[in-house]
């Protein structure tokens, strides 16, 4: 290692500098006996203040090649990153509804009416799917009015949402940063990633899209409000007119990402977050000197004081996310979504959210064997929750350690560790065990961490910037063609669940809608086998045993289709659709009289039931048709 340069008065002489420092020399320029240092000199990879030296005129050997930034406007690389993404994602347009889009677009009956003035008041009336999201309902109808229900049409919507946030992205943290590289690197990768592919393709999820949308806005209205704001000498906080527009523009753009997806609901931690780096609005290593031993101890007033403020300055957003979280916790729960939450013990569910973790950073690191549903386990090994929970905790501690020094480490982790608790799996919703869609705002921060940290390691190297260009080059390169791939398995339903059990075990979900998809394409044979084991898997899956009914039934086997309807209505009574086709099984035995029986339960669960009124009435029409006629 390098000595270090002795100083006088803030000077050295030329002469004295290390060999290794010779790259400084052809940069000075003579003013009055003396030369200036126009950067940073970086002594042991630390950055020191600006040196005033003596001239020494006569360099003593050549000094070392420096490549020359290349500078391109942040319009064009912005218009590149938009059109890049826009052909990546291009052949999802020739793509077919697929999985629970009915529940969306093809069988929704609101959203089939278009955008009008009653649908309206029922998207913000009205849950979906166990979530109140009616920004993302009214895109859903937009879509409808413009396309009707052309697959085309919805994609297009989802992939521009998507391309504009790879844009935004970039932007943002150009504002943020300054570094334009890092950043359209940042942007590139979440853009290309093949974890996205799911709330991409996935008409379905236009709620990530969409909320994310939202979300980039607000950090850049609040990124803006910072600006705007001026900080006087006693360090409190001056607003201008023009940061409370902005300040006003970033509530009222979270309440609309509410709106879209209730994930979202970080959002104020995530300001924090951008507070600490690269805002730098608060520090956690405020330190001072106290006492006849100069030992070091923290200085609250520089690091309480002022993150006080800053909670309080959140207070808004942490209002809005509170309500949106007690309404999505009631629509769950009334919904039926939270019955693994209820089931699941709290040990096996903090065991699955602490694996996650650390299944999550493995796909973003390498996205392989990705599929639309990972069925979640009752316990994992006690030795892996063990390994997963000491290393989040490892890397946690490391990442505080090295705050000081490379604080969006800390800032990335916190950012990824945070923004995936409302899906971790501590409140389980649903029966999966984790979702690559769930990735899509938290993977940004392990993105900020790894090319900000990779830089700052290679920054050091003598043709740093070819070798990272290089580097960047292939990533992108590597995820274009992995998201093409990834993008091919979402053309249809049966391709997609194929996908799903060739990459998985005992996938039960993915044998059910791989058998719904056999079945409306007239093999059904083929689909009753995909039933059969679905049921193998889990037998207390109602779904599995009335579709398992419904495909018996087209196969003329009546009586083991009403054994199996029958077994479905017993594990969950409350479901109208078990009694219709129960009561279709009977009408087809001639048993009229069960048939109407049937036909009456279902519409008393479900009043606007039209299929079973339609149903019901034929039946009495038979009943009271006069023999022989």
């Amino acid at each position: 290692m390098f000595g270090r340069l002795g100083l006088v008065n803030g000077q050295t002489d030329l002469k004295h500098l290390p060999g290794a420092f010779s790259w400084v020399r052809p940069q000075l320029q003579p003013q009055n006996g003396s030369a200036k240092i126009p950067a940073l000199l970086i002594i042991w990879g630390r950055p020191m203040r600006r040196l005033e030296m003596k001239s020494n005129p006569e360099p003593t050997r050549t000094s070392a090649p420096v490549m020359a930034r290349l500078r391109i406007p942040v319009w064009l690389l912005s218009a590149l990153l938009a059109v890049v993404t826009l052909a990546l994602y291009w052949p999802a347009m020739r793509h077919d509804f697929v999985y629970d889009d009915k529940l969306y677009v093809t069988m929704n009956v609101h959203v089939q009416n278009g955008l009008t003035l009653a649908d309206v008041k029922w998207a913000f009336s009205n849950p979906v799917a166990s979530n109140w999201h009616p920004l993302t309902m009214l895109s859903h109808m937009l879509d409808r009015q413009l396309f009707g229900l052309k697959p085309w049409g919805h994609h297009l919507t989802s992939v521009l949402l998507h391309v504009v946030n790879t844009v935004l992205v970039f932007l943002l943290l150009v504002r943020l940063t300054g570094a334009m590289w890092r950043s359209v690197l940042v942007a590139a990768l979440f853009g290309l990633h093949p974890l996205h592919v799911e709330s991409v393709a996935w008409v379905a999820e236009r709620k990530d899209v969409l909320s994310t949308f939202f979300f980039l806005l607000t950090l850049r209205a609040y990124a803006r409000y910072v600006e705007k704001s001026k900080v006087n000498s006693s360090k409190s906080t001056v607003h201008s007119p023009q940061s409370k527009v902005f300040y006003s523009l970033a509530v009222v753009l979270f309440a609309l990402g509410l709106m879209s997806k209730p994930m979202v609901v970080t959002l104020p931690f995530v300001l924090l977050l951008l507070d600490y780096w690269p805002l730098k609005r608060v520090t956690c290593d405020g330190w001072r000197v106290t006492g006849s031993d100069s030992r070091l101890t923290p200085s609250l007033h520089r690091f309480i004081t002022p993150l006080l403020r800053l909670l309080l300055e959140k207070l808004p957003f942490f209002g809005l996310a509170a309500v949106a979280s007690i309404v999505t916790f009631v629509v769950q729960q009334h919904s039926g979504a939270m019955k693994m939450f209820q089931s699941l013990p709290l040990g096996a569910r903090v065991g699955n959210a602490l694996v996650s973790y650390c299944r999550y950073l493995g796909k973003l690191s390498w996205p392989a064997d990705l599929a639309v549903f990972y069925p979640l386990r009752g316990h994992w090994p006690v030795a892996q929750v063990l390994l997963a929970g000491g290393l989040l905790l490892g890397i946690t501690v490391l990442f505080i350690v090295l705050r000081g020094r490379y604080p969006f480490k800390l800032m990335g982790w916190l950012w990824y560790c945070g923004t995936l608790v409302p899906v971790i799996g501590l409140v389980q919703v649903g029966d999966q065990a984790m979702a690559d869609r769930y990735t899509y705002i938290p993977s940004l921060g392990v993105l900020i961490l790894v090319i900000w940290g990779v830089y700052e390691l290679a920054c050091r190297w003598r043709y740093h910037a070819l070798v990272l260009s290089v580097a960047g080059g292939l990533a992108i390169v590597l995820c274009f063609g992995l998201t093409r791939l990834q993008l091919g398995h979402w053309q249809d339903n049966e391709t997609l669940f194929r996908h799903a059990l060739a990459v998985t075990e005992n996938n039960y979900l993915a044998h059910n809608n791989l058998g719904i998809a056999l079945d409306r394409e007239g093999r059904t044979g083929e689909a009753i086998s995909q039933f059969q084991e679905t049921i193998r898997l889990t037998p207390d899956d109602a779904e599995a045993q009335n579709n398992l009914g419904v495909a018996l039934n087209k196969m003329g086997r009546i009586d083991e289709a009403i054994s199996h309807y029958q077994e479905a209505i017993r594990l969950k009574p409350g479901f109208a659709g078990f009694y219709n086709n129960l009561g279709i099984a009977f009408g087809m035995k001639g048993q009229i009289d069960e048939a109407i029986n049937q036909f009456q339960e279902a519409i008393r669960l479900k009043h606007d039931f039209a299929e079973a009124r339609n149903n019901l009435a034929r039946a009495q029409e038979m009943k009271n048709k006069p023999a022989g006629r």
